[in-house]
């Protein structure tokens, strides 16, 4: 999501960037494009192999031998039985195919772990990252007195420890990886959902009345600054506000309109998908698969070279 990327962009660079609207903007939270295709026949996995692995890890399948495709599987299936019970239910598989298809947030996350982990104990304590992200400004706040953008500094600190002690989901003021993850990925997390919410409103309300009109919906999206006639689009937006986002018809939108504004309750894919795979492998039929009934149908999770038809693959990526 666009406003998140800005933030978190602004702040590791301590400096806040000014641009002029010229294309729509989306605040829309989209789940990641894991939809099957419409006339997928049986006989291919692919969809399959890249909602399990992810598309780059299964094109590293696709070069293996039939065993050492089946070796690697195992792992992973080691890695999914989080209760290490023996067994991998659906909710596991979830889990794991969601994971995988936000590979990217945690790929993030490691390239910036180190700028902030300033004592090395594989926690981000919040005086850490406060320290990384607003030292100079804590230092030298005379500076920063006329700031009054939204996202200047002295707005930004509260919030961000806001959002900090609501990823530190154990409260001891120090995040793991999964928490610094949450915080500086909140929109992933359900958890954090109710924060992104809020964050959104703060960023679009411009009177402080807590809720959003029309006017400061379309200013979200459009800066009408040389005073000609609005877009095309523009109308069109005005009509969805007043159709499809003002739901109780009150002139406004409040929190729970925004809920169901940028987080649409679309068809979720890790969990059809997830259920797909228990169906199709679940030899006893209890709803829940061992690594030896995922083993033995093992070319619908992993590919290889002997499913791969001798396609010339060469990027080697590292395993899972």
């Amino acid at each position: 999501m666009d406003v998140f990327s800005f933030m978190c962009a602004a702040l590791l660079c301590t400096v806040v960037v000014h641009g002029k609207p010229t294309l729509r903007k989306d605040r829309v939270l989209h789940d990641t494009e894991l939809g099957r295709p419409a006339l997928e026949e049986n006989k291919s996995f692919q969809y399959d192999h890249e909602a399990f692995l992810g598309k780059e890890e299964a094109r590293t399948f696709d070069q293996l031998t039939p065993d050492e495709s089946k070796d690697r599987l195992g792992k992973i299936v080691d890695r999914i039985d989080n209760d290490a019970d023996g067994y991998i239910t659906t909710a596991e598989l979830k889990a794991w195919i969601k994971r995988v298809q936000k590979r990217y947030v945690y790929e993030n996350v490691a390239k910036v772990w180190t700028d902030y982990d300033l004592n090395k104990d594989h926690k981000i304590s919040w005086d850490e990252y406060k320290q990384a992200t607003y030292g100079y400004y804590l230092a030298n706040p005379e500076e920063f007195e006329e700031a009054t953008d939204q996202f200047s500094f002295k707005k930004m600190l509260p919030r961000d420890e806001r959002r900090f002690k609501t990823a530190d989901l154990d409260g001891d003021l120090a995040a793991d990886r999964e928490e610094f993850t949450s915080f500086l990925h909140p929109e992933e997390f359900e958890h954090m959902r109710d924060t992104v919410v809020l964050e959104t409103l703060e960023d679009i309300d411009k009177n402080g009345d807590g809720h959003v009109d029309e006017d400061e919906y379309i200013a979200d999206m459009f800066a009408h600054e040389d005073g000609g006639p609005e877009p095309d689009w523009i109308k069109t937006e005005r009509e969805q506000f007043s159709d499809f986002r003002d739901l109780n018809k009150d002139g406004k939108m409040d929190q729970d309109e925004i809920r169901h504004w940028i987080m649409p309750q679309d068809y979720d894919h890790a969990q059809a998908e997830a259920r797909h795979l228990v169906y199709e492998s679940d030899q006893d039929k209890d709803q829940m698969l061992t690594k030896e009934e995922i083993l033995e149908n093992w070319n619908m999770f992993v590919g290889s070279q002997a499913t791969n038809y001798g396609e010339d693959l060469t990027k080697n990526h590292d395993e899972l």
